[in-house]
């Protein structure tokens, strides 16, 4: 049976480094996932929007910051919002985080490796130990990098090391259905280390703040 592997060459890991310009709703469907009409607003998968000045009642759940871009089209895109019993009267814009490319990087490991937690509800009228799943932590990812001082994408890594503001990142893959994760990270580690006949290696460890969407 022939392999259907995916190769790894030509994967990209993003961080955000500002924003974009905004791009006009002019709709919002009603149901799951929240569909949102947005002429031509070249947005991609994986993508992480603030809507804001949604009118109507869905105002207060759509008008935030964080939305990850799914199944979008030429002029729409889908968000992780459950619409159903509210309604859309007017405008909104959807402002797109910007990313940069970190370069030279030779490993990505680790993403969306992590696990729910266990609650034990065992009590008295018990037959054996029962638990239930608490809330997912999806743990750590680590990269190695050849280090480059003139490479925006790693001076990103650095600033956000020192200050330890969360930052939007993506991992894209090649290919497959869902080949980009986005996610809120922290930078906990970006090591430098050298050895004779060698370049200069890096080893950032980067800390998920919350889910992880697969778009």
């Amino acid at each position: 049976m022939p392999s259907t592997a995916i190769s790894a060459q030509g994967t990209i890991v993003q961080i955000a480094t500002g924003t974009g310009g905004a791009k006009t709703i002019t709709a919002v469907t009603v149901g799951y996932p929240a569909m949102v009409t947005s002429a031509a607003h070249g947005l991609a998968n994986g993508d992480v929007v603030t809507i804001a000045s949604v009118a109507g009642t869905m105002a207060t759940p759509i008008n935030v910051a964080g939305w990850v871009v799914q199944f979008k089209t030429t002029n729409t895109f889908a968000i992780n919002l459950d619409t159903t019993g509210l309604t859309y009267t007017s405008g909104g814009t959807a402002t797109p985080a910007t990313y940069t490319a970190i370069a030279n990087v030779k490993t990505v490991s680790d993403v969306q490796s992590g696990s729910a937690s266990e609650i034990d509800v065992t009590n008295l009228a018990s037959t054996a130990k029962e638990y239930r799943l608490g809330l997912v932590d999806n743990g750590s990812i680590s990269m190695g990098i050849h280090l480059s001082f003139a490479d925006a994408g790693q001076a990103a890594l650095q600033a956000r090391l020192l200050d330890g503001v969360a930052v939007n990142m993506k991992v894209i893959l090649p290919s497959g259905t869902t080949p980009t994760a986005s996610f809120s990270a922290l930078v906990k580690k970006f090591s430098k280390s050298a050895a004779v006949d060698g370049v200069v290696e890096g080893t950032a460890d980067i800390r998920i703040n919350g889910a992880i969407t697969w778009a």
